[in-house]
Order: structure tokens, then sequence, then C-alpha cells
């Protein structure tokens, strides 16, 4: 019930973007970026995250972060996560500038949906070296869902970050951030887990993609979302939910590419090549298939 009435809510309120063959999207999301302490999950894909982001711009696209870029919930203070991760933040404004960002929020950055939070924290900075301040993100608006529809076709694709109806990280998400602020940030650092996370509960995440599915068979529409940090790709013959994973792997990053008019699940990483030395590479690792294939 909490789902679909949530979801509804976010397709009904989400900015709508037309795409056609010519095209190109790059989905990330869950990079929970923090302040570069033993806690911050992030920092062991900073680079690999920042190498996909250049290569993206130099080739076109459009980046949708969708949503827990930033870990609010456990770093209160945005200045120390913008400092901690600063190369990632010059390449997001670089998307910015160029009119190419979409930035969605979720539970751990919900935050983004009060303007007088984003425009105390995003719009601007003070530089410590120059000693004044210099523009940021300065007319941000984050959005809580992004419709992507066909100019061929009219289908849409529904882009959110996934918690809507996960009655903990949704409805109860200051319970929630309370729990993860004062006490399972220190305790995951020692190898204790948070049970009510779904990036940690095979129960929790199985029963979210359910009601998800059950989403998509009611409305007709596909869906792309991040929060349970596990990558799916549906085959032509099923429901279109997709999920992007996450950025804290420890093997690395995946997301979600659109482009030519197919979608693809892909996954960067770094490998070592056959003289030993260390690369990023990007691999495919489902698709890419038409979108149009997905016509439900």
């Amino acid at each position: 019930m909490f789902t679909d009435k949530r979801l509804t809510s976010a397709y009904r309120k989400a900015k709508v973007e037309y795409f056609d063959a010519k095209s190109k999207y790059i989905i990330f999301s869950d990079s929970h970026r923090g302040d570069d302490s033993a806690s911050d999950e992030f920092t062991r894909n900073q680079s690999v995250l920042l190498h996909a982001l250049e290569y993206y711009y130099e080739n076109g696209y459009r980046y949708v972060e969708a949503g827990d870029g930033d870990e609010l919930w456990e770093y209160s203070d945005f200045k120390t996560i913008r400092l901690a991760h600063s190369d990632v933040f010059m390449s997001i404004k670089k998307y910015y500038d160029a009119g190419r960002l979409v930035l969605l929020y979720g539970n751990h950055n919900i935050y983004l949906r009060s303007k007088s939070f984003v425009q105390k924290n995003y719009y601007c900075y003070y530089d410590e070296y120059s000693q004044d301040t210099q523009e940021f993100l300065r007319g941000l608006v984050p959005y809580e869902a992004l419709v992507l529809k066909s100019r061929d076709t009219g289908q849409e694709i529904l882009i959110v970050h996934g918690h809507q109806g996960d009655f903990m990280n949704d409805q109860l998400w200051v319970v929630s951030m309370a729990l993860m602020r004062y006490f399972w940030r220190f305790m995951h650092v020692v190898g204790f887990q948070n049970p009510a996370s779904p990036a940690k509960n095979l129960y929790k995440r199985s029963k979210i993609e359910v009601k998800y599915r059950k989403w998509i068979a009611k409305h007709h529409k596909m869906i792309i979302c991040g929060h349970t940090h596990r990558p799916k790709f549906s085959e032509k013959d099923e429901l279109p939910y997709f999920n992007t994973g996450c950025c804290i792997h420890t093997k690395g990053i995946t997301g979600i590419e659109i482009a030519g008019g197919e979608i693809m699940l892909v996954s960067w990483r770094i490998r070592a090549d056959p003289d030993g030395n260390l690369r990023i590479e990007k691999n495919i690792v489902r698709g890419p298939i038409p979108i149009e294939n997905y016509d439900i």
C-alpha cells in the first residue's frame, strides 16, 4: 500500500525529460560519499567513479545521480564531505555547468528536498586557500524522481532512488537516521552490519523488489532505481525492473547506461593488465537491449 502510493506520488511530481536514439544517460546511485574516515565506504572507489564520470562527460552523457550521493545521515556537516571528495564534486560541477546533471535525493540525503539546505550547502562554498566564496551548484534543484519519455514511442521510464515505500527508510527515516548517526556508523567500522538496511538484508531487498514489480505490472512503467545496492537487469520477457547497484562495492561500481535507444548494466573496476599495471576498466554486465522491447 505504502509503496504504490509513494511511487505513484513520485511519478506524478517527477521532472520529465524526453529522449530518443541520440540521447545518452549514465545513472549511478548510492555513492554514500563521507568524510574519508574509516567509516567512509566510498573512499575506496573515489578514483573509479571520478574516471567513469570523466569518460561519460567526454562522450556527451547526461549524469543522473539517483539518490544517496552524499551520506548525510552519518555526517551532518556537508562541508566535511565536500572537502573529502573535492575532485568528484568538481566533476559533478562540470556536468551541472553544462546542463547535463539531474540530481535525485534518496533517504540518506533526503535533506536535499529542503530548498534552504540546498541553498546553504550547494550553491556556493568558502575556499580556505583563496579565502573567498566560490560558486558551486548555484540554482540546483534536486528532485525525488525523473521520468524519461520516448519521443518516438511515448514509452516512459521512472527513475527514483528506491526507498519509496520502505517503511523504516521512508516513513520512519528520522529514526533510522538517528540510529545510523549515533550507533551503526561506529559499529560497522568494527564489522557489525545494520540489519534494517536493505543493502545488508537479503529478505528486505527481495521484499522491496517484489513490491516494485507489482507497481510496474499495475502502472505499465519501467523503473530504474538504487537503494538495495544489488544490481538488477531484466531480460525482455521480464517485468522491466532495473537497479543500478551502488558505488561502494569492494570490487568497484555499477550503473545503468542508456544510449542509442538501448539499456545496459555496466561495471567499472580496477584490473591488472598482462604487465601487472593497474587500469580502470568498463565492462558491460548485461545488455544492451532495445528499450522498446520492454513496452508493457
